[in-house]
């Protein structure tokens, strides 16, 4: 039920025609508490084509509006407030959730279109830290919305599997390293050569055009260069996919950069051909400088091609593989420059489709207001978050459960869960500081207290017994504790379409925790058990609202373990 198309159609029919639909949909407010109405409409906009003042205009309007389908439309002052049909509108609510179950909220906006989601995409050889939860974690809930909304996600993992790092990598592992070493402990010995050549190269900068020569040999197909490079993705590539599993994140394409080494000499003839190329110092550009933008460095002076040269090799492949409807880059904000550029060169070589390109920017994680950094050493490892977060969610289900049934399971579900639904609680632009004491709490605004309370709603249906609902049931609810938490009901289907128009994970999650918060004042103050005519009724609110925060949950890619 859409209670706000009917607000919307009722005023259409006494508003001036000049008003659209589109405008009054705008306009409608929710009153801060239940007693000013359940929706309310300003009449400011009209008081200039009126010339009377707008509380004048409310009190002749409402002596106009057709009340069916509403308890009373009254106004306030300037405003028209609406009381909806409390019964009418909870059995029609508490009868499309329970119909639909999981499907609930379904749209089909994206009629099956391709959407690739570059996500993730971390450097082989070194370890997934805290700076790569974002783009996995936010690319993974994104792609969960899309699907959601009818279109069709195609996750991909683009490895940093490239670049002068791993020329870096070569020379550190040949000065310091042994095959054994890196065997024993791949990534950790990896990440130390990498972390020592940087330290010696401020000191020694012969190193680095050592590095640039490794790397050359590696473009230039060197049977060693390429062997070391092939080992050490291969080792990597273990190793992310077990953290991937624990996060519960799979990929539809692991096409790193090295995927698109033999498709950047097209890209480099197009723009010749357009005219697009400019020399400078030595190296080849293309000039942004009417964009206010530095050049688009297509190819250096050694004529090793770029990361840019890369990526429009990428762009214009996923538009002739997937033929997609929008291509997606979650990225975090440091590289929205490099975006823009990409947009620009692919519109000057005369791809119009670059328009379909979206950067889905995110800010830093923190620990102590200080960046993580690879370079430096200072890294924190995801993996080691992740144990630490299970470890404490353990403790507290040993406190307040003692005797649950497959601990470790729902302990693994809480506290992975809860690093998950912290990053995505916060909007994406946002930088946070990471703290883990406060993310794995059972109280607050927390992934664990989402869970929670679906694991006491089910825990609540379970006391119940079985209980069949069917389409002919009347669920009249006359209890007003249970307003609150029906109108936030409805209101997931809307909530789903925000959360995909503007590629916000954090819609949902700041949603779920109002849900949470007003079911659980719902428990507090209604005896849900009471054997009367009115139990199915309050059984379906429960069964409703542990299937809307289950499915919340789901678009996070947070579990819902069913008892805590």
């Amino acid at each position: 039920m859409d209670s706000k198309k009917l607000i919307v159609s009722t005023l259409m029919k006494v508003l001036p025609d000049e008003i659209t639909e589109e405008q009054i949909e705008k306009l409608i407010e929710k009153p801060k508490t239940s007693d000013l109405g359940d929706y309310a409409f300003p009449t400011f906009i009209l008081a200039k084509s009126l010339h009377k003042a707008p509380n004048m205009i409310a009190e002749d309007l409402v002596g106009q509006i057709d009340s069916t389908g509403f308890e009373k439309v009254v106004n306030t002052g300037a405003y028209i407030n609406f009381f909806l049909d409390k019964a009418e509108f909870a059995n029609a609510v508490l009868h499309d959730v329970l119909s639909k179950n999981d499907k609930y909220g379904n749209q089909n906006e994206g009629m099956g279109g391709n959407v690739p989601i570059d996500m993730s995409s971390p450097n082989i050889a070194k370890p997934m830290s805290m700076g790569h939860l974002r783009s996995t974690v936010i690319g993974n809930s994104i792609a969960k919305i899309e699907s959601k909304l009818g279109y069709q996600p195609i996750k991909i993992n683009h490895l940093g599997d490239w670049g002068t790092q791993f020329g870096k990598l070569i020379v550190g592992y040949k000065m310091w390293g042994s095959e054994e070493e890196v065997e024993a402990d791949p990534i950790n010995n990896l990440l130390k050569y990498y972390v020592r050549f940087h330290k010696e190269a401020e000191e020694k900068p012969e190193l680095d055009d050592q590095a640039r020569a490794w790397f050359k040999k590696m473009e230039d197909g060197n049977e060693e260069a390429l062997k070391l490079w092939s080992w050490f993705k291969e080792l990597s590539l273990k190793e992310f996919n077990r953290i991937y599993d624990r996060l519960g994140v799979k990929f539809d394409h692991y096409t790193g950069e090295s995927f698109y080494n033999d498709k950047m000499d097209a890209i480099v003839e197009t723009l010749e051909e357009k005219n697009l190329l400019v020399e400078s110092r030595g190296a080849e550009i293309v000039d942004l400088s009417e964009y206010d933008l530095s050049p688009a460095l297509i190819k250096k002076t050694d004529g090793a091609t770029l990361y840019i040269t890369r990526d429009l090799a990428a762009a214009k492949y996923r538009k002739d593989t997937f033929d997609f409807v929008k291509s997606l880059y979650v990225v975090g904000s440091e590289q929205s420059e490099h975006f823009k550029k990409l947009k620009i060169v692919l519109k000057k070589m005369g791809y119009d489709w670059s328009d379909d390109i979206h950067h889905i920017e995110f800010g830093l994680i923190t620990t102590g207001g200080k960046k993580l950094s690879t370079r430096k050493g200072r890294v924190i490892l995801l993996e080691n978050v992740l144990q630490d977060a299970v470890e404490l969610a353990k403790k507290q289900i040993n406190e307040k459960n003692p005797n649950l049934k497959n601990k470790d399971a729902v302990a693994e579900s809480v506290g992975v869960g809860a690093v998950v639904f912290h990053d995505l609680k916060n909007e994406r632009r946002d930088s946070f500081d990471f703290n883990l004491e406060e993310v794995v709490r059972f109280e607050g605004e927390t992934g664990p207290y989402v869970q929670y309370t679906n694991a006491r709603a089910l825990s609540i249906l379970r006391k119940a017994g079985n209980i069949d609902f069917s389409e002919n049931d009347e669920l009249l609810i006359d209890d007003p504790n249970a307003w609150d938490t029906i109108k936030l009901l409805q209101e997931f289907p809307e909530v789903i379409a925000r959360a995909g128009r503007i590629y916000e994970p954090s819609v949902i999650a700041k949603y779920s925790l109002k849900l949470a918060k007003s079911f659980n004042q719902y428990y507090a103050h209604s005896k849900i058990l009471a054997e009367d005519t009115g139990l199915k009724a309050r059984l379906s609110v429960v069964k409703a609202v542990s299937i809307v925060l289950q499915e919340s949950l789901n678009l996070l890619g947070v579990k819902a373990p069913e008892e805590m």
